[in-house]
């Protein structure tokens, strides 16, 4: 089923990797942020240990006399051992928090299907009394236009919209792959004879790019995965041209 082609993209950012690029893509979820937001506390806890121990380092190789005959202290190994547990739990327990957030799949306004099969990807409405299934395959290099993204277009994008509580539901028809949206913070497994749900709410409009992250055969690296999150008015009128059609 060709999608019909409704939804306007005009001033839309993609998100996509760059060439070079070493920080994370831009966050489009609450998740994302959130993610982010623990990458930096992590940072800036391993800083604080890299000064310590390069300042013990220093200060031992250019002082070898200082305290050379201590070979105990209580003071110092609780202090060792106090502060590196006082570490792990501030990093630990915010982890925990999100992960345990991130399962959490609130009551969903819209739920979609993601189906991977050997190399596209397949999805359906199913919330509709016509639902709306199609699939999407990458387009290869030579049907490229000006501006599109090499290995990352497809023929038909996933549609959603934003500020919508959404279910995705994910399996696969064949072996294992993974459903991964980076600007979304979304990374789940598709197995065979299995559904796995996870739990999205898109806070702006864009075109996000995604691919496979599980290693699923000889063409494993030209499945890719584009979101196109659109504004509710542009998702009803993407609902009912394809309905339509």
């Amino acid at each position: 089923m060709a999608l019909s082609s409704i939804v306007p993209l005009a001033g839309i950012s993609c998100d996509y990797p760059l060439n070079y690029a070493l920080g994370f893509q831009d966050p489009a979820s609450n998740f994302m942020y959130a993610i982010v937001d623990l990458h930096d506390r992590i940072i800036f806890f391993l800083i604080i240990l890299l000064v310590i121990v390069a300042w013990t380092l220093i200060s031992s190789l250019l002082n070898s006399d200082h305290m050379a005959l201590l070979n105990h202290n209580n003071t110092i190994e609780l202090i060792w051992t106090i502060t590196p547990a006082g570490i792990l739990w501030a990093i630990g327990l915010p982890s925990l928090n999100l992960l345990y957030l991130m399962d959490e799949v609130l009551d969903a306004e819209i739920t979609v299907k993601a189906i991977g099969n050997q190399w596209y990807w397949s999805y359906e409405y199913t919330d509709y009394e016509a639902p709306i299934a199609f699939d999407s395959f990458m387009i290869d290099e030579a049907s490229l236009e000006i501006g599109d993204q090499r290995q990352l277009e497809v023929d038909n994008s996933l549609v959603l919209p934003v500020n919508t509580s959404i279910r995705i539901l994910v399996s696969s028809n064949d072996v294992i792959h993974s459903f991964a949206i980076p600007s979304l913070a979304l990374k789940v497994d598709a197995l065979p004879g299995r559904l796995n749900s996870l739990g999205l709410i898109i806070n702006r409009p864009g075109q996000f790019y995604g691919q496979c992250s599980e290693l699923c055969g000889a063409n494993h690296g030209f499945m890719p995965i584009s979101l196109k999150a659109v504004t509710i008015p542009s998702y009803i009128n993407f609902l009912e041209a394809n309905v339509e059609a």
